[in-house]
């Protein structure tokens, strides 16, 4: 974990409360009155402010928003066999899952993804996205690979357990790593994206032990060249959960908790 500094500290706690003043940011009050400068005086110097480095220079951050819009219209492209990282082949990508009542998975993960993005750029986060709000794909294997010289890849999903009872979030990391990055890295920047979702006061998941799944059948964390991790953010099928990430305030939460845990693992000042 990355020892925060102020700068770090502080937007921790803009994060949490999700408004106010942004790093670098000046006061809306207006400045106080100027005395008149007699005729004599010497004219002031200008001399430039410092400002506080924010805590996330420096960093990329690739976000992987699952699935997409148009999958479901294209099954040729999506159900083509792409390599998985491990030798074998797998589905290019797949649907997703969706609500009781429709909501997709697809749209879900978009939008929390754009909402983190914002956040992430006002720390002073480079961001790079894997796809746009619609079209076809990429296939996982394009997302693995994705932005290798990226700090860290950050997969978002929603999961389609078919039991309405389980609940709750959770991380999947590689099992078997890989590449150095698929192990410790990926383990740690896991436990500070949960500790996030913990600390906007999502539930953990209710079947998964300790939050963390280990596979070693995901393309996007097998071709993973740094830090990769794929989050479950909530149960789709559950009606609590599945109501609730259909609310654009939920989901800015969901935004919040990703940053907190960037912010924790990365964050200087």
């Amino acid at each position: 974990m990355a020892r925060l500094g102020t700068a770090a500290a502080a937007a921790l706690a803009l994060v949490a409360g999700g408004v106010g003043l942004w790093l670098g940011q000046t006061s809306s009050l207006p400045p106080a009155a100027s005395p008149t400068p007699s005729a004599t005086a010497a004219p002031a110097t200008p001399s430039a402010t410092p400002t506080a480095a924010l805590p996330l220079a420096g960093v990329t951050i690739a976000l992987d928003p699952g699935h997409n819009a148009g999958n479901a219209d294209a099954p040729a492209v999506v159900n083509a066999l792409v390599p998985d990282g491990r030798g074998g082949f797998k589905a290019c990508n797949t649907v997703g899952t969706a609500t009781v009542d429709g909501y997709p998975e697809h749209a879900f993960t978009w939008d929390v993804a754009d909402r983190s993005r914002a956040l992430l750029e006002e720390l002073g986060a480079t961001v790079l996205l894997t796809r746009g709000p619609d079209g076809v794909g990429p296939c996982v294997d394009v997302r693995g690979q994705f932005a290798p010289a990226a700090t860290a890849l950050v997969s978002i999903h929603g999961d389609g357990s078919e039991s309405a009872a389980a609940a709750g979030y959770f991380a999947i990391v590689v099992a078997t790593p890989l590449t150095e990055a698929q192990g410790e890295p990926s383990r740690a920047l896991a436990a500070e994206l949960l500790a996030g979702l913990a600390a906007e006061g999502f539930t953990p998941s209710t079947w998964v032990p300790g939050a963390v799944q280990y596979r070693d059948d995901l393309a996007t964390l097998n071709f993973a060249q740094r830090p990769a991790v794929l989050l479950e953010l909530a149960e789709f099928r559950n009606p609590a959960e599945g109501a609730a990430v259909q609310d654009p305030a939920v989901r800015q939460r969901y935004a919040q908790a990703i940053v907190r845990g960037i912010v924790a693992r990365y964050g200087q000042g």
